[in-house]
């Protein structure tokens, strides 16, 4: 499990969850909402709640745990980019 901070660079959270051999999904931290993010039509309504204002109270949750240890490779990733852009901005 993890919540998302940090997802606004969402093709590459796309193509990170397309590497995933199992199931992810988004769920809303209060358990009320869950998108499978491996079905389209999910992903579609989930990356909007994303981009809305509340995307942070939002986690995922892997089916696979190499799965999860890949996304919380690819968030660690994500926040040190965003930590050197600050740096030199």
């Amino acid at each position: 499990m993890m919540l998302l901070k940090n997802a606004k660079d969402v093709d590459s959270l796309v193509k990170a969850i397309d590497k995933c051999h199992g199931d992810v999904y988004l769920c809303s931290a209060d358990k009320t909402e869950e998108f499978n993010m491996k079905s389209l039509l999910s992903r579609y309504i989930a990356i909007g709640e994303l981009c809305k204002d509340h995307g942070d109270e939002y986690e995922i949750f892997c089916a696979d745990h190499d799965d999860e240890r890949y996304l919380l490779q690819f968030f660690h990733d994500l926040r040190a980019e965003d930590r050197r852009q600050k740096k030199y901005a």
